[in-house]
């Protein structure tokens, strides 16, 4: 006995009329409860009900998984109230990633083979919506049948289901290219819609068919220039225009068709100049039409004169009151800009207006496309305008308008005060939205030019005594300061107006930074770092910069700390070297490397200069103060050596690279780990005998490669330590080309040597450090 349910049209107002969620759960379970109820007793005649209501529950959320087997059960019924609920049903409850879906394969060709239009239609749906990859192969060629049909309604589905089809099985377009050059003779609308829309998807797909339609483009024109002149049928005119969807599909295809196909772009190129010229813009589905006519004027091999007209129509695409059509004016100008520069310009100052759009994502494409339009005829004009929209630009767009313009001016600009002045003022205006690198490119930049030293350290003097809340203005004014600090208090500059500065102003400021608390710690190392570079460029006293430097001595942040210790020493041990050291930067060329400066090192080898610690030499002795329990003393530059009357005392840095002759001191294995070993050999030069040359060659026999290998050393203070750069940074594996290192030790009280060893480097894909004494080291390294 099958248990009494509601009707829809009962369940759907029971369920709109539940006040709260768990009614509408409880009416919907007790429905549910029924429907299995109804599918277990196997009523064929109200089965199709009970599954349009377990579809309208499915439609509301709720799981409708167990009428699966109903919906196959329905579509082989012979009545068509069954077929037309049951595919209905399986195109909502089934799709491809289930097996049950294959079941209908042999219903749906059953019910293509039937004459009865209104069961064929609805097996093309079903087929077009879930069918797979294993059902179009079975069913293609059911399908290229009813395409000759003589009745539109089932041609159209059978258009629309090979769509489906390519898109599944491209591999299946051959069989259908013969079907559609006849259904494009086709007068019936939906009919031709769908036969271009057909005829797209196998350009797209299939290169064959794209050759092969080339040869209808004419014909595809035909129907186009109909449309436009004589229109095509009234029912489908929207806003007077005639089919603007036929028309905007026939657009694409000979988009597809005339791109880098100069026959097919000459053939067309009338129709879309008379399309261009004769759509009214007053209604959208005219501005529709025209959009896609810019699109294929500008990917197909058109003439000058109608890509220029092309531009010309998203121009006035911007002065449309439409947001949607603006944006899209933007985004196709923005597409079209390299190839079209100079008809693009014409249009500068309505982009320009557009930058001021309260509509954020109008105001990012002109963005977008005023940068683009930069060149060096228009830098400055065009700087000026993206400045005046970076005051007043949402917070979200600063950083891109700020980082295009620096990179504009970088490009194109006209001379280096210009240069400078353009990334001050981005500087000033919006500093902390700037690109990681600003403050490296303005350095280098003031650096290059030094005919504007004087005029660079003075604007930037008055820019950070305004505002000290930009951090790379702040950084980028203390190197300046610090560098040509000299040249602010001589108080003579062309170029700018009289700015008479005291030193006490000037050290006053930069302590300002570094007791704000807006200042970062790389800010506060800039400005440290100018104070110590003023103790060499003022005429004063240095004792409050000294004070300064002292206090950071202690402070909380390691970088900071480390600096003003390391200063603190120049001040106190190695004062009389302060100056050199201090000295002014020289120009580093951007993106150099060192390969000039080892090679004039190599050709110099018995020269003093050729001695001389490198800057990458040094980086890698840092923090090897602590290595031999806070006694030790690491590779820094000694103190000069007075050299007594007798001359024998030697310093480290007046000796030769190279001994002549090596002295016959044993070899030593001083680590070895997992296939890596790292070996000293030993060289005392007879000319000098308080001079140790030692070795550092590292091994690799493992399976694996050594990378990123760094040797650092130190020694006790009664030493003096240089290393010299090693030949690399990567031992290779299976016993390779060795990576060597050397370390010249001075010993002028031949004291026993100890030596501290720190290795780091990664290894199996593992990053290994290891720090160990040597204390075994012969005799002869020290006698």
């Amino acid at each position: 006995m099958v248990v009494p349910s509601l009707k829809l049209q009962d369940l759907i107002e029971e369920i709109r009329g539940a006040k709260t969620q768990a009614q509408e759960r409880e009416v919907i379970q007790k429905e549910c409860a029924h429907i299995r109820a109804s599918f277990r007793d196997g009523d064929p005649l109200h089965r199709h009900r009970q599954l349009a209501k377990l579809l309208y529950v499915h439609m509301l959320g709720y799981p409708a998984h167990f009428g699966q087997m109903e919906c196959l059960k329905l579509i082989t019924s012979p009545r068509f109230t069954d077929k037309r609920v049951g595919y209905l049903g399986a195109m909502l409850l089934l799709d491809e990633r289930q097996d049950a879906h294959l079941l209908i394969t042999n219903s749906i060709k059953n019910d293509l083979s039937q004459g009865i239009q209104a069961v064929q239609g609805l097996a093309l749906c079903t087929l077009s919506t879930v069918g797979s990859a294993e059902m179009c192969r079975d069913l293609a060629t059911e399908v290229e049948k009813l395409l000759l049909q003589p009745g539109p309604y089932v041609r159209k589905k059978a258009v629309l289901t090979a769509v489906h089809i390519i898109r599944k099985v491209p591999e299946l377009s051959n069989i259908f290219l013969p079907p559609c050059a006849q259904l494009l003779h086709e007068r019936h609308h939906g009919v031709l819609l769908g036969t271009i829309t057909l005829i797209t998807e196998l350009c797209e797909r299939s290169p064959a068919a794209l050759k092969h339609f080339r040869k209808v483009v004419p014909q595809l024109v035909q129907i186009l220039w109909t449309l436009v002149t004589t229109g095509y049928s009234t029912e489908h005119s929207i806003s007077g225009v005639s089919d603007p969807f036929l028309q905007v599909q026939i657009l694409r295809l000979l988009r597809i068709l005339g791109r880098n196909h100069e026959e097919s772009s000459e053939t067309m190129n009338d129709l879309l100049a008379q399309v261009a010229t004769n759509t009214d813009t007053s209604r959208n589905a005219g501005n529709a039409v025209l959009f896609e006519t810019v699109l294929t004027i500008m990917d197909i091999r058109s003439v000058a004169g109608l890509r220029v007209l092309a531009v010309n129509i998203l121009g006035r695409f911007l002065l449309n009151s439409d947001k949607n059509i603006r944006y899209v004016a933007l985004t196709s100008l923005l597409r079209v800009v390299q190839s079209d520069h100079s008809a693009v310009q014409r249009h500068r100052p309505t982009v320009v207006e557009c930058l001021r759009e309260p509509d954020a994502s109008l105001s990012r494409r002109a963005l977008e496309l005023s940068l683009a339009l930069v060149n060096s005829s228009n830098v400055r004009a065009m700087t000026q305008e993206l400045q005046s929209f970076l005051e007043s630009c949402p917070p979200d767009l600063r950083a891109d308008c700020a980082s295009g313009i620096l990179l504009a001016a970088e490009r194109f600009a006209p001379t280096k005060r210009w240069h400078i002045d353009t990334i001050l003022r981005v500087l000033t205006m919006a500093g902390t939205h700037v690109r990681d690198d600003a403050v490296a490119n303005l350095t280098q930049l003031i650096g290059g030019a030094q005919e504007l030293h004087a005029y660079s350290v003075r604007r930037l003097y008055s820019a950070l005594a305004e505002d000290i809340s930009q951090q790379p203005l702040v950084q980028v004014a203390a190197w300046c300061i610090g560098e040509y600090g000299d040249l602010l208090l001589e108080g003579s500059c062309e170029e700018t107006e009289p700015l008479q500065v005291e030193e006490e102003e000037v050290l006053a400021l930069l302590e300002k930074v570094l007791q704000s608390h807006m200042s970062l710690p790389a800010t506060r190392g800039y400005a440290l770092t100018a104070l110590m570079k003023l103790s060499t460029r003022l005429r004063g006293d240095n004792n409050r910069i000294r004070q300064v430097v002292s206090v950071y001595g202690s402070c909380l942040d390691v970088e900071l700390q480390q600096r003003a210790v390391e200063y603190n020493a120049l001040f106190q041990k190695y004062d009389h070297m302060r100056a050199a050291i201090l000295e002014k930067m020289p120009l580093v060329e951007r993106g150099g490397t060192q390969d000039e400066e080892a090679k004039e090192s190599k050709e110099a080898q018995h020269s003093e200069a050729a001695l001389v610690p490198t800057e990458p030499q040094a980086s890698k002795l840092l923090d090897l103060l602590d290595l031999l329990d806070g006694t030790s003393g690491a590779a820094q530059p000694p103190p000069p050596l007075e050299p007594s009357s007798e001359g024998t005392s030697v310093h480290l840095l007046d000796l030769p690279c190279v001994s002549s002759a090596p002295a016959s001191i044993p070899n030593l294995k001083v680590f070895e780990r997992e296939g890596l070993q790292l070996n000293l050999s030993f060289v005392r030069p007879p000319g000098t005998p308080a001079l140790l040359l030692i070795m550092v060659t590292a091994i690799n026999t493992s399976e694996a490669d050594v990378t990123h290998f760094v040797c650092q050393a130190a020694v006790p203070k009664s030493f003096q330590l240089q290393l010299q750069a090693p030949s690399g940074d990567t031992v290779p594996a299976q016993g390779g080309l060795p990576v060597t290192q050397l370390l010249r030790i001075l010993n002028p009280k031949k004291a026993p040597l100890r030596l501290k060893l720190r290795l780091t480097y990664n290894h199996f894909g593992q990053s290994v450090q290891e720090i160990f004494e040597v204390n075994n080291l012969p005799v002869e390294t020290w006698q």
